[in-house]
């Protein structure tokens, strides 16, 4: 399970794409693909804009969650944390996207 999906954490860090990821956006959404994998992932205009809001662009959960807010004001917060989350646990869980240990987050070096 994607680690921030604990309760209460809204500084939980976001995963980062991998280097064999390809985004491609598309009018109804877009595709990933892992050069890597062969993993092909269609998501939809939430999931495409979730994939463009990850790092470098934002580093928080609570910052993601926060810019879809602005943009989506009817859906309500926990349902768009709710959906970030497990979006971002689909990611992770089909090595399209990698969560940073925490050595390497504060390490400058790495």
């Amino acid at each position: 399970m994607y680690e921030a999906s604990m309760p209460g954490s809204p500084d939980a860090r976001l995963p980062t794409p991998v280097p064999a990821a390809i985004f491609k956006a598309l009018a109804e959404g877009g595709v990933i693909f892992s050069t890597e994998t062969e993993i092909y992932f269609g998501v939809n205009a939430i999931g495409a804009r979730i994939w463009e809001l990850l790092p470098p662009a934002h580093s928080t959960v609570a910052e993601v969650c926060a810019t879809l807010m602005s943009q989506y004001p009817d859906a309500g917060s926990a349902r768009i944390q709710a959906d970030v989350l497990k979006f971002l646990e689909e990611l992770t869980a089909s090595g399209l996207a990698t969560i940073a240990s925490q050595h390497a987050a504060s390490d400058p070096k790495v």
